[in-house]
């Protein structure tokens, strides 16, 4: 009998919806070793769940049974009245999607209120509603109809224990959405590989299957790899036959593919003007070829900085933290590497902003109105945020804000590369620049930032530090090689 748990529910929305995943899953197709970043998020959800369970004091961990004892201990632990149960399991038998499976779950706690019993969860999110993590919201609810299916008793509350260390209450619905979630699934587990499942930069990102779905879209040139062309639209090509690079160049021109309607959210949208720069990067993936649409607009002067920020999304920290601002002049004039770091003081959030600050006016005080070049949107959030978060008293932030130019824009609007995406990533190895660290990125850097946040040894907190410096500055020097490569498109 096939076993399903809510984790299936996980799997397929985190880190991304994708019902092919639930399949190599349950097929036990190997995946990727998870990476640093993603083996710090486990070891911190872990001790945030054992710091609120150990909270309780005295509790009966089922988790630490042999497991076919651990249903039997549950049910038992529960007639007893226990007050708190860790790790509990709940297994029933149930017909779903007409087929007899077995559904587990192991919630991390249950609580005695009174006559009856709680269902706590603990998890790392902070926003826990349905437009954020509705895979949070159906998990819990299925541990709830697991629980008055096994126990025969009505449930009291289901809640989450949140990242803010917070209580979310979970409005209980007697399991319908999981159970119908659950069944979706299971159909999609039952066809096989017969559902087509599109490929995307940031949908696979950070998936264990990435290069296996990846590497198969490649084979076959599918739709889905070129730059703008949607969850939705791919689906609708492939529905329609022409889920080839070269069937979708073959079979549409711009008026044609801009009138196509496809799924876009709850409703059926055009592709509309999108649909030239998709034909148009379609062609330059299908001849490896680049084309440049218009000259590129560039700031002029002799000189550059290179601004580059490492920072920490809110669900990994007290608030959202830049804790590296990375500067480098490059052109005539070219100055040596420098970085305001977030000290580990309390607060040192603060000063790395001031010291950013202070960095930054030295630059513009000895440059002039020299332009600060950086790679999408982040930078300049980011200042907005610290601007607001501490102040600017003279005025340096707005100076850089006015200075700012975004290498990314400049380079999506006068180039058609032959890419899936326009991450700094994709583009420098394109244009030639080559890293010299092994291990880099955004994730790992935010793992490593953690693991010098977390050790008490002064020397090794130094190396990691060290780490996150040089990846930072290639990234610099990143920016300036693709800088110089659309200057060359510009003459």
């Amino acid at each position: 009998m096939m076993r399903l748990t809510p984790t299936d529910i996980a799997s397929y929305y985190r880190p991304s919806a994708c019902e092919r995943r639930v399949l190599l899953r349950h097929l036990g197709e190997k995946e990727e070793e998870p990476s640093a970043y993603d083996q710090v998020l486990r070891r911190l959800g872990q001790r945030h769940e054992h710091t609120h369970a150990s909270s309780f004091g005295k509790l009966i961990e089922i988790g630490t049974l042999p497991r076919d004892d651990r249903v039997k201990a549950t049910l038992d632990a529960i007639a007893k009245r226990v007050p708190v149960i860790y790790q509990p399991v709940f297994v029933v038998q149930h017909k779903l999607a007409g087929m007899e499976v077995e559904i587990e779950g192991i919630p991390d706690l249950i609580v005695r209120d009174g006559e009856g019993y709680i269902i706590r969860d603990v998890k790392m999110a902070r926003r826990i509603d349905e437009e954020q993590h509705p895979e949070i919201m159906l998990q819990v609810q299925l541990y709830g109809w697991l629980f008055e299916q096994s126990c025969g008793m009505q449930l009291k509350a289901l809640q989450v224990w949140g990242g803010s260390s917070e209580i979310t209450e979970i409005l209980y619905d007697g399991g319908k959405a999981a159970l119908k979630e659950l069944g979706h699934l299971l159909e999609t587990i039952h066809n096989g590989d017969q559902r087509y499942e599109p490929v995307g930069w940031s949908k696979c990102g950070g998936c264990g299957y990435r290069d296996k779905c990846w590497s198969e879209a490649e084979a076959v040139s599918d739709v889905s790899l070129i730059l703008g062309v949607d969850q939705g639209l791919a689906r609708k090509l492939h529905e329609l036959g022409f889920d080839s690079t070269g069937a979708l160049l073959a079979n549409f021109d711009a008026e044609k593919l801009g009138k196509l309607k496809r799924p876009y959210g709850k409703r059926q949208q055009k592709v509309g003007k999108t649909a030239e720069r998709i034909l148009q990067r379609a062609k330059a993936m299908s001849e490896k070829s680049e084309t440049v649409l218009a000259r590129p607009i560039l700031p002029a002067g002799p000189n550059w900085v290179m601004f580059d920020l490492e920072g920490m999304p809110p669900h990994l920290d007290e608030m959202e933290k830049v804790y590296l601002w990375g500067l480098q002049v490059f052109g005539e004039r070219a100055s040596e590497y420098t970085a305001s770091i977030t000290d580990f003081g309390v607060d040192g959030d603060r000063r790395g902003w001031f010291d950013f600050l202070g960095k930054a006016k030295c630059l513009l005080d000895d440059y002039g109105n020299i332009s600060f070049v950086h790679w999408a949107t982040y930078e300049g959030a980011k200042l907005d945020l610290y601007t607001a978060r501490y102040g600017d008293p003279d005025g340096t932030a707005a100076r850089v804000r006015s200075s700012l130019f975004d290498l990314l824009a400049a380079t999506r609007d006068s180039m058609v590369l032959p890419l899936p995406s326009l991450s700094l990533k994709v583009v420098e190895e394109y244009v030639g620049y080559k890293r010299s660290q092994t291990e880099y990125g955004g994730d790992w850097s935010m793992a490593t930032f953690i693991e010098a946040t977390e050790t008490c040894d002064e020397k090794r907190r130094r190396e990691l530090m060290n780490a996150i410096q040089r990846y930072n500055a290639e990234d610099l020097e990143a920016t300036w090689a693709v800088f110089q490569w659309l200057r060359s498109k510009a003459s």
